[in-house]
């Protein structure tokens, strides 16, 4: 190789590297800022499929951490047949509590460069990067115009938040007046925001505790949403995403409402944009359903035990492998529900599982919800002030209680 020849190889390496370094600095870096898991909806929580028929269906989510970019996730996760989206559109919601939004900021969000999206059964797709300013712990309208209703419906019954459907390509209309409410989200699984670089996402990874049964509807007060809001107050975890990945009656190790939380964990936890945390609060479901129809064998309670602290374990070291704290919760009590009316046998088997939970060397960190919901006087049940008045979930007022105990330093980067 003459000098000439060796020049222009060097300045043609200079170049890629310059190119290189331009795109690591320009690269956006993606937060998740709103979640929801996706399910088969029960039967009460279909939608009709004439209904769906050319129909456009506006949902309202609670976001998390703002940025300057976004762009939403769409699931046809539990189709079975490849579902057809005509138009997916974003607005700033004038309230959470209605279909009215800010004309000025509807904007069409596009996928490969395209305003509707094919997306195959049992998949989701993520849309192309929008620019759409979003502030933290402000509400996003997302409108979908669908032409065929899906076969196989996907989505999340416990939104405890209202969704409008009506007839027709409505996607930019400022309201929706004459829309069929719905307390359901369908299709929507998650939006992401640009945010700053090395930040990232705490995912709560629960049952309807964390679903937030027992919270006011379309008033944001799960304790995730109470956690979201102290973090965004406090500048060290600012710039950090909270996604409530819970499922009403959700268990550790069987199907039920939603697929088992070990099955869902990938997806819901792993998958997740920026995820660096994950708070697990699973277990009373296992706990309850055991006994709920008739008595147990000390066998059988001792068999459950054991398999559901295996599945804590899985989970921790599945995390593990993709750089992923878990922070264990303590199972609340739930001696004065209506619906398990656990014996001592049962409240046995929470308290060996919250020994294991709360024994160091298994999860990165602890949360001892049990402590801090129970009644001193009687510590098999929640306390009455944080009772919603079923035993078993908590109230608005517990659910603030969960979420300002929660160490902001156990979730930091």
């Amino acid at each position: 190789m003459h000098l000439g020849q060796l020049k222009v190889l060097i300045c043609a390496m200079a170049g890629l590297v310059a190119v290189g370094s331009m795109g690591a600095q320009t690269k956006p870096h993606w937060v998740g800022s709103w979640a929801a898991s996706q399910q088969v909806p029960e039967t009460a929580n279909l939608l009709d499929s004439e209904l769906m028929r050319d129909a456009t269906l506006r949902q309202v989510v609670h976001l998390s951490v703002g940025g300057t970019q976004l762009r939403v996730r769409v699931s046809n996760a539990f189709g079975t047949q490849p579902l057809h989206l005509t138009a997916v559109h974003v607005a700033r919601s004038v309230s959470a509590a209605s279909a009215e939004i800010d004309t000025t900021s509807d904007t069409a969000v596009m996928f490969d460069g395209a305003p509707d999206v094919m997306i195959p059964a049992g998949a989701e797709y993520v849309s192309d990067a929008v620019t759409f300013s979003v502030a933290p712990l402000s509400s996003l309208a997302i409108s979908i115009h669908y032409d065929e209703p899906p076969v196989g419906e996907t989505g999340h019954p416990g939104s405890r938040a209202t969704s409008y459907v009506a007839h027709g390509d409505l996607v930019s209309e400022e309201n929706l007046p004459d829309a069929k409410k719905v307390e359901h989200w369908y299709q929507i699984s998650g939006v992401d925001v640009v945010g700053a670089a090395k930040t990232g996402v705490v995912v709560a990874l629960g049952d309807s505790i964390t679903d937030g049964h027992g919270a006011t509807t379309n008033g944001n007060d799960r304790w995730t949403d109470v956690l979201a809001a102290r973090m965004q107050s406090d500048r060290s975890t600012r710039g950090m995403g909270v996604l409530n990945e819970g499922i009403g009656g959700n268990r550790l190790l069987l199907d039920g409402l939603g697929p088992n939380a070990l099955a869902r964990f990938d997806r819901d936890v792993i998958a997740q944009t920026a995820v660096k945390c994950a708070i697990v609060l699973e277990g009373i479901n296992d706990l309850g359903t055991l006994t709920r129809d008739h008595d147990a064998s000390a066998e059988a309670h001792a068999a459950l035990v054991k398999r559901m602290v295996g599945a804590y374990a899985q989970m921790i070291v599945r995390a593990h492998a993709h750089g992923i704290r878990v922070i264990g919760t303590t199972i609340l009590p739930d001696g004065g529900s209506k619906y398990y009316h656990p014996g001592p046998e049962s409240e046995a088997d929470r308290q060996a599982v919250n020994a294991w939970i709360r024994e160091p060397g298994h999860f990165d960190g602890v949360l001892d919800f049990d402590k801090l919901m129970r009644d001193p006087a009687n510590p098999g049940n929640l306390l009455p002030a944080y009772d919603s008045g079923d035993g078993l979930h908590p109230s608005p007022v517990g659910y603030k209680a969960m979420g300002d105990a929660i160490p902001l330093s156990l979730l930091k980067n």
